[in-house]
């Protein structure tokens, strides 16, 4: 023990990562194809009129910025790094259980209440990366943000995960940084409002908090 308490954080990190590679490998990208999978479905197939979301003075502060486009799609890294940060196989499967719960909760709203962002006055011809962008995923699926929504919850989760390896405040700087980022870029990008990312800050910390609820209360597990 008191050996593996010595081994630095990155080492901890590399041998975990090794860890259930296969399960890590098949399963993140099939989860993330499932979701899109449902996703674009209850966006091409609205079965009520859609409501347009109201613009408040945080919408209005926030300029469209075409740079923040690479942040918004970052997204699909980010949510990949929790589940290679973890150990064992049943805290991958509380993990995707919680992740798949925070997306279903949102999928229902989606498919019950749809949602829309009002249409900008924007060139989107000017701007090929967001044109790209606005053309794949259409205005719509908006509140909550389920961007938002997992971009929070992966970030508790790997904050959670670098406090048990030890890891600098810096690393846990960066988690956070690169977290906000990505909410941020949801309103510079014009794919959601400030209402769309409240909701979605919300799911995503209550899911959060639920699924790491058992973790603090139980020891943590002993370092590799």
């Amino acid at each position: 023990m008191k050996s593996s308490q010595q081994t630095p954080w990155y080492r901890q990190i590399a041998a975990v990562i090794t860890r259930h590679v296969f399960l890590k490998g098949i399963g993140t990208p099939l989860f993330i194809g499932l979701f899109f999978a449902a996703y674009f479905y209850v966006l091409k197939v609205p079965v009520y009129p859609a409501t347009v979301m109201p613009i408040t003075w945080l919408d209005q502060m926030i300029s469209f910025q075409p740079w923040a486009m690479p942040l918004y799609v970052s997204l699909w890294v980010y949510v990949s790094l929790p589940p290679a940060l973890i150990a064992t196989r049943s805290e991958l499967y509380r993990y995707g259980l919680a992740m798949g719960g925070t997306c279903l909760a949102g999928l229902i709203v989606f498919y019950f209440w749809p949602t829309a962002v009002p249409a900008a006055d924007i060139d989107w011809a000017r701007h090929p990366g967001v044109e790209f962008l606005k053309n794949v995923d259409a205005a719509g699926n908006a509140f909550p943000s389920l961007h938002v929504a997992t971009a929070l919850f992966s970030g508790v989760w790997l904050d959670h995960l670098l406090r048990r390896f030890g890891a600098p405040r810096w690393s846990r700087l960066a988690n956070w940084l690169w977290c906000i980022g990505i909410i941020y870029s949801t309103l510079a990008t014009r794919q959601h409002v400030a209402v769309d990312v409240w909701a979605g800050l919300m799911l995503g910390a209550v899911a959060a908090w639920l699924s790491l609820r058992s973790h603090y209360a139980a020891p943590a597990p002993g370092r590799i």
